[in-house]
């Protein structure tokens, strides 16, 4: 939660908590009912101008559903939290368009349009733009160019996030604000600001150093692919080391094979979680896959400091698989530099 590029403090959150607990009665909460209305209440303490609110599993019964957008977004559609969204895309498009509402406008950006996400939007009246037909982007040397239904932004600079899946990230952004325009007007020159400084923590963010540190989340196929692919983009260097862990409900096979081709060594550790999956399980589905080098640790930070002290300075280390994963190396790291 943030508010102004700030994040939440604790005061602002427990005062939060608090307004929720005193007024709720008897209704049970779940963590992420009671997280989605702290939010709300705490934007609301501050009046904010927007609310821009991600949801985070599906759509349909996801706790951030409960409020109405002036515009809803669907950045892409991959196989991930299958017991609870389905096996397929078709069954995973339905859950995520579950937060289109009648009369509003519902940005999809990515170019593998499944039907249900068609059938959806006009099941509930929701008006439908695609990236391809409604809006969209070239590129040129250097920037690139959007164009959608109410007019075009030319000569924009690339998303300092890294990935080429970014322009569509962005070109739907851009959608959306076009959606807004009316009630929400943002300059050129704000947009050309958001694009150079935008930033996001643990998506390929790169830390600075001898070897280089990368942390990304990527914990499912399309993420994995993403990673693979930000990946052979950089310069070569000798070797890669990856510092993994994983749910042991995600599809660990379908992110090793991803990968697998970007790594020479695998450095795989447990994650102290009721899902997490031990290194034995991970190292065997790395095994299965003939991944390579596999070396297993009991902790993650463990197998990063096994990292640090194999990689040469001009190696690099990855470190990948889940959040539980980056966030433990940031924490041991930050120990190590202290």
């Amino acid at each position: 939660m943030r508010v102004s590029k700030h994040p939440a403090n604790d005061a602002e959150l427990c005062a939060a908590f608090k307004k929720i607990e005193k007024v709720r009665g008897d209704i049970p909460l779940t963590y992420f009912e009671f997280g989605t209305l702290a939010a709300m209440q705490m934007f609301t303490d501050q009046k904010i101008d927007v609310a821009i609110l991600e949801v985070g599993l599906g759509g349909r019964l996801d706790a951030v559903n409960i409020f109405d957008a002036d515009c809803a977004v669907v950045t892409s559609i991959d196989i991930d939290h299958t017991d609870y969204l389905g096996d397929t895309r078709v069954k995973i498009a339905f859950e995520k368009a579950g937060i289109f509402r009648a009369g509003k406008v519902a940005v999809f950006g990515d170019t593998d349009v499944p039907q249900a996400i068609r059938t959806q939007a006009e099941k509930v009246g929701a008006e439908l733009w695609c990236i391809g037909s409604e809006f969209g982007f070239t590129t040129h040397q250097g920037q690139w160019d959007f164009h959608g239904k109410k007019g075009a932004r030319s000569a924009l600079p690339f998303p300092a996030l890294r990935g080429s899946f970014q322009l569509n990230n962005a070109s739907a952004a851009l959608a959306a604000l076009d959606v807004l325009r009316g009630s929400m007007p943002v300059s050129m020159e704000s947009v050309r600001r958001g694009l150079v400084e935008v930033t996001l923590s643990a998506r390929f963010q790169m830390i600075p150093g001898k070897p280089t540190l990368i942390l990304d989340v990527a914990h499912n196929p399309h993420a994995a692919r993403s990673l693979a692919k930000n990946l052979a983009a950089l310069p070569p260097c000798p070797k890669t080391y990856a510092v993994c862990a994983m749910l042991k409900d995600k599809d660990m096979a379908g992110v090793v094979d991803a990968l697998k081709l970007q790594v020479d060594t695998w450095l795989v550790g447990g994650i102290n979680a009721p899902r997490g999956a031990s290194s034995d399980e991970l190292g065997q589905v790395l095994s299965e896959a003939n991944a390579g080098k596999v070396e297993r640790f009991s902790t993650v930070t463990e197998a990063l400091h096994h990292a640090y002290n194999q990689a040469g300075e001009n190696d690099r280390i990855v470190a990948f698989g889940s959040f539980y994963t980056v966030a433990e190396v940031m924490r041991a790291r930050e120990l190590r530099c202290a």
